[in-house]
């Protein structure tokens, strides 16, 4: 049973008129006829009762007709499909995001994409860090990343997300809580509550270069899980901890202060990366759809 023969077989039924029926189809009647006495012959049943003056349904005609609208109407709906697919109105796209800093951003392109691709669903998978982020992109996991690289692979596409630079969150408590700036070198004397320090890490890096060229090591007295921990022992007055403006503008920790550092290092810059050779509509679409929320150019 094809689609075509469904189509003539209801045109026929509901003309009930083989010449009315052909000039919907926009065919000739004697094809018309031909296509559906061989598909009678496939059934194994009459569907029509034709006379010189009428044609009429019989039983099993009638039995035909509502299933033959669904799936007609499944058919439509398919090739509605495939269109909106290929045109980026419908799909999947897997975002994979690291850091606390990440959130407002990806709640906000999140709810542009929903208003605009509502055809679209947005799978968003959440990092402690950037590094497992770009793995999965790498793996085909995921289909965008947001984070902070010092390094983009080859085949990787990239555009700078929104820029940030480094500050100190510090006890209240704390001699520089309340300075305008410092200098790591301020710091030299100070406990350090680090994140984990591993391969591609951007803050532990940026704390052991800046250290080093303010002529000391940074003594790490903790390693925490992750920022909002790290944050917690800065306000438990454990050590003091290296992190992000971004992180600083969302924070809500009574006890903390953030001061911004003055020492130049590597930028650590949010970045936004997906595969370069990925020819999915929907994820050019929502890449189109970032460029609303995102606070650099491209």
């Amino acid at each position: 049973m094809e689609v075509s023969q469904l189509r003539a077989f209801v045109a026929v039924a509901e003309e009930l008129h083989f010449g009315r029926a052909a000039q919907k189809l926009h065919v000739a009647q004697p094809p018309l006829s031909r296509a559906i006495q061989q598909f009678e012959r496939e059934l194994g049943t009459k569907l029509f009762e034709r006379s010189t003056r009428s044609v009429r349904l019989t039983a099993s005609g009638r039995a035909l007709l509502e299933p033959a609208h669904r799936v007609l109407e499944e058919a439509r709906r398919a090739v509605e499909a495939v269109r909106a697919a290929d045109v980026g109105e419908i799909g999947l796209v897997r975002l994979g995001f690291a850091g606390t800093s990440t959130y407002a951003l990806v709640a906000q392109w999140a709810r542009v994409v929903r208003q605009h691709r509502p055809g679209i669903q947005l799978e968003l998978s959440s990092q402690n860090f950037a590094e497992p982020a770009m793995r999965m992109l790498l793996r085909g996991d995921v289909d965008l990343a947001l984070g902070r690289w010092d390094l983009i692979p080859a085949g990787i596409s990239a555009r700078l997300a929104a820029q940030d630079s480094l500050v100190v969150a510090l006890p209240d408590t704390h001699a520089l809580a309340y300075a305008t700036d410092l200098s790591m070198a301020d710091l030299a004397a100070d406990d350090f509550v680090s994140l984990p320090p591993y391969d591609g890490a951007v803050l532990p890096d940026r704390l052991r270069r800046l250290a080093h060229e303010a002529g000391f090591a940074a003594s790490i007295v903790q390693v925490a899980p992750d920022t909002e921990s790290a944050l917690a022992l800065v306000g438990a007055e454990v050590g003091c901890h290296l992190t992000l403006a971004s992180v600083a503008a969302h924070a809500r920790h009574t006890h903390i202060r953030f001061v911004p550092v003055r020492d130049r290092t590597l930028d650590v810059d949010l970045q936004l990366a997906w595969r370069a050779d990925d020819d999915n509509p929907a994820l050019h679409a929502v890449l189109a759809l970032a460029e609303q929320v995102l606070t650099s150019p491209a």
